[in-house]
């Protein structure tokens, strides 16, 4: 008695062990919107759009800058001799000293120390729309930037969805190879022992050598298929893992339900924002080069303070530092000033016809794409009603290829069959079995595909159970 207790307990335990294990095992599979999430947050090329779109925010800020007043402040010393003769001259940037000085009848060597500080206000209190425009394209800018990242993020949610449909078709057709290797191997043993007992002929077991051979090779074809798409998988959520527990949800349980969609839907899809939005940026920046060519009206506000070694009263020379420090003169000045090129017409005319053919270029573009989505979306949707009608015939097909095989198996260990005919019963409820499988994961790709081609993700993931 107290033996069997004891044996009692230790399969007790062993039992609660095995739930244990099996309940961690389904607590570290990771569903697909775990993974979208995922992935958003580490995918570089995700992570680069972001950049992006921030860079241009910043471009928006650099041009409101536009309405702050430039103010400008400078003071310096000098130690230079001071002669002048009468007589205009152009001043051609830094390259430009000024010529102020006196006319001496000689030229005088002696150098003297001199100072001048100077503070300049300009405000463009007036500028005919320029800085708006300039604004309005930076916006259209960042508007751009905005609309790639979300037609990236969508295009890269569509592609790692569809890898996870990959990995997971992938997993059970190496299950279900690895059930036929198990049937071809056991079948091979079986075939085994009725030779050597005289039961079959020799070549009843180099038969079911071959076909135990064949599974092994179908069953490691599989197995690399599985691991490539993990490794693809990995590469969409920034990772380099050799493996990654993914769970089936009800991808293999359930068939997703047709819905319908209106085409003209599609024009909210994130790739077809993207295209609209070069068009918008076109726009924008044809009427900022279109605005550049009017005038400014500005506000002017200056003051400067001048010292030298020469006296503005006696004129007299005086080479100690103190003398050129000390400021002798100041002076202020207030103004309005009008400034406006007239002879950049030609070019700014040029610049914005540049534009407006790039905004048409991009219009056309668009056209082209909305009809192409258009076609790709009709002919999404007839795969994914053909993908559900053979989705449904699958199971039917299995369970008739189930019982055929379980007859020839009778009948081929009663001897009333020969062994090829067993084979390809065998290679048949293979098929069967895999083409179950492939069938409800071209139903969900389907479903897939026609989301991408609508542009919502959400027709998808809306029939996804966590």
């Amino acid at each position: 008695m107290r033996i069997s207790l004891k044996y009692f307990r230790s399969k007790i335990l062993l039992l609660v062990y095995i739930l244990t294990v099996s309940i961690n095992i389904q607590a570290q599979n990771t569903n697909l919107f775990q993974l979208l999430e995922k992935g958003k947050q580490k995918y570089p090329l995700l992570k680069a759009k972001e950049a992006n779109v921030e860079s241009s925010e910043r471009n928006v800020r650099s041009a409101r800058t536009a309405y702050i007043p430039d103010l400008s402040i400078g003071h310096q010393y000098t130690y230079a001799t001071s002669n002048n003769v009468e007589g205009a001259f152009y001043p051609s940037g830094p390259l430009t000293i000024s010529p102020s000085g006196g006319i001496h009848p000689i030229t005088n060597n002696q150098a003297i120390f001199g100072s001048f500080t100077t503070a300049l206000l300009e405000w463009n209190i007036v500028n005919f729309g320029k800085v708006s425009a300039g604004i309005n394209a930076a916006k259209a800018e960042k508007t751009s930037a905005q609309a790639d990242y979300e037609n990236e993020l969508f295009q890269y949610q569509i592609r790692l969805a569809d890898t996870y449909l990959l990995l997971l078709i992938s997993h059970h057709l190496k299950e279900t190879q690895q059930y036929n290797l198990q049937r071809a191997e056991a079948f091979r043993n079986t075939t085994h022992a009725k030779v050597s007992s005289g039961l079959r002929p020799g070549v009843d077991s180099s038969f079911a050598n071959a076909e135990y051979a064949k599974a092994k090779l179908l069953f490691l074809e599989s197995e690399k298929n599985e691991q490539a798409y993990m490794y693809r998988l990995n590469e969409l959520l920034g990772t380099v893992k050799n493996s990654i527990s993914i769970d089936s949800m009800n991808f293999f349980s359930e068939l997703p339900h047709s819905r319908d969609f209106s085409t003209e839907n599609i024009v909210h899809s994130p790739f077809l924002r993207f295209h609209q939005s070069y068009i918008d940026l076109s726009k924008a920046r044809s009427i900022s080069v279109k605005r550049s060519f009017y005038p400014s009206l500005s506000l002017v506000a200056a003051g400067w303070a001048r010292g030298s070694g020469i006296s503005n009263k006696t004129g007299s020379f005086r080479s100690d530092i103190g003398s050129g420090i000390d400021y002798q003169v100041s002076n202020y000045l207030l103004g309005i000033a009008l400034r406006w090129n007239l002879t950049d017409y030609f070019r700014i005319h040029n610049d914005y016809k540049s534009l407006l053919y790039q905004a048409e270029k991009y219009e056309h573009l668009y056209l082209n794409q909305l009809l192409s989505q258009k076609r790709q979306l009709k002919e999404a949707e007839m795969r994914f009603e053909v993908s559900l009608q053979q989705a449904e015939l699958a199971p039917l097909q299995f369970d008739a290829a189930q019982s055929a095989f379980e007859q020839a198996q009778a009948r081929y260990e009663s001897g009333l069959t020969d062994l090829p005919t067993f084979s390809q019963s065998l290679a048949i409820v293979n098929r069967a079995e895999a083409d179950k499988y492939i069938a409800y994961s071209n139903a969900w790709r389907a479903l897939l595909m026609k989301a991408a081609m609508a542009g919502d993700l959400s027709l998808f993931l809306n029939q996804v159970k966590q």
